[in-house]
């Protein structure tokens, strides 16, 4: 009798059975203990429609509930999370990974060839006891840079939010707190991330996620290597106190032989130095935005020679010389004359005046006759003093000496009229 389906929809033997899923610790969740609902042959595998036991959980509070999505010969083949099928040891989807590893694994996508390959692939897996993965993928793990800086090192808990209401989109929700669904504005429709296969995932082709990984990885950050071929030093900044010179020289002579190591303890730098140009180069692309040391991570940048740090300051100069004014600020003040005189505001119609000149005009000089007496203590009766001239203040008498007539009062120094700040009463 002829059939549309494949032979693993007949043949019970291809059917898989298993005790436990295999996942990824995001799926899992951050509940230590988890309950979950095992039925054996419940659902067809995604990709290669076999049925196989399918696992239901819910991974903590307030999140939806998960369950495998594919078998797991074909999460072994790929090394995949049976849920997400994003990879178990970086995070990343397939076609990022694969493309990190430069790995072509064109896996058939018809029934007849798919049932044959995963046969073989079962067959290989045994082999190894299902220690590495099977296929092109455990041949080809090796560390790569693209892996390093894009892989995720921690689990996203965020994945494993509920869907968005639909009721609550149209505004005819009536749940409230109560309902298990969020209520959140959704993404545009027209966004690459909203349009999702799972099989495009599993195969490498055409996932938008991994074109967003890919641009990120393009537009980061690159340590170029110096036009000038005699420079060999990397300079490393952010050592502080814990990382020393032992640390460097135990990390560094991996990449080939080191001639001198240089470590500033105020700037908190060191310039290390090889003895070739190649392991120069090994050392910088291995390290930059990679390398930390005592729990730091150090920053890794090329050293300069001699010749190109003068040439910087020289152009440092020229630059500063020929800075344009900033717009809005008042201009330079004009250089003082030579000599101020007593005109400190350099206000216009001030007399100008010596500054040997005395504050006070000097009493007009005339005939040793016609000075003044100064007479010590009170004038005898009878006698009267003559005014002083002018520009000159009444004497007053010696201190303990209170004038006829007058009831002797305190006298503050703050009363004097020619201190500054005097206050006169009356």
């Amino acid at each position: 009798m002829a059939t549309a389906k494949g032979a693993n929809t007949y043949n019970r033997q291809n059917w898989e059975e298993s005790e436990f899923p295999i996942l990824c610790q995001t799926c899992l969740g951050d509940n230590p203990y988890l309950r979950m609902m095992k039925e054996r042959y419940g659902k067809e595998c995604k990709i290669c429609a076999r049925p196989f036991t399918v696992f239901r959980w819910c991974p903590g509070a307030r999140m939806r509930f998960k369950k495998t999505e594919v078998c797991q010969t074909c999460s072994k083949i790929k090394n995949v999370c049976q849920t997400c099928l994003l990879d178990l040891e970086y995070g990343l989807p397939v076609q990022v990974r694969d493309a990190a590893l430069k790995v072509q694994d064109n896996m058939p996508k018809s029934d007849v060839n798919k049932e044959f390959y995963q046969q073989n692939m079962e067959r290989e897996m045994a082999i190894n006891e299902g220690v590495n993965p099977a296929g092109a993928l455990g041949k080809a793990m090796a560390p790569s840079d693209m892996l390093l800086k894009l892989a995720r090192t921690t689990p996203y808990y965020k994945r494993n939010r509920p869907h968005i209401c639909s009721f609550w989109v149209k505004g005819e929700c009536k749940r409230g707190e109560e309902c298990p669904y969020r209520h959140e504005k959704p993404t545009d429709p027209d966004d690459p991330l909203a349009d999702q296969n799972i099989k495009d995932r599993f195969y490498g082709l055409n996932d938008p996620v991994a074109d967003k990984l890919m641009n990120r990885y393009s537009s980061m950050p690159k340590l170029e290597s110096p036009e000038d071929k005699t420079i060999t030093t990397l300079y490393v900044g952010g050592l502080g106190d814990k990382v020393t010179e032992k640390d460097l020289k135990d990390y560094f002579y991996q990449f080939g032989e080191i001639r001198s190591i240089n470590v500033v303890a105020k700037q908190q730098c060191a310039f290390v130095q090889f003895t070739s140009r190649s392991s120069a180069e090994a050392a910088s692309e291995k390290s930059f935005n990679k390398l930390i040391l005592n729990g730091r991570r150090l920053n890794i940048k090329w050293g300069k020679s001699q010749g190109q740090q003068g040439q910087e300051k020289e152009e440092e100069k020229e630059e500063e010389k020929n800075l344009e004014p900033v717009p809005g600020l008042p201009g330079a003040l004009p250089h003082p004359p030579e000599e101020l005189a007593n005109n400190f505001f350099n206000l216009s119609g001030a007399p100008p005046m010596h500054p040997m000149q005395m504050r006070h005009p000097m009493p007009p000089r005339g005939p040793p006759h016609m000075m003044p007496m100064f007479i010590r203590g009170p004038p005898p009766p009878g006698v009267r003093l003559p005014p002083p001239p002018p520009g000159m203040m009444p004497l007053r008498p010696p201190p303990g000496v209170m004038p006829r007539g007058q009831v002797p009062q305190m006298h503050y120094p703050s009363q004097d009229p020619n201190r500054m700040g005097a206050q006169q009463n009356g």
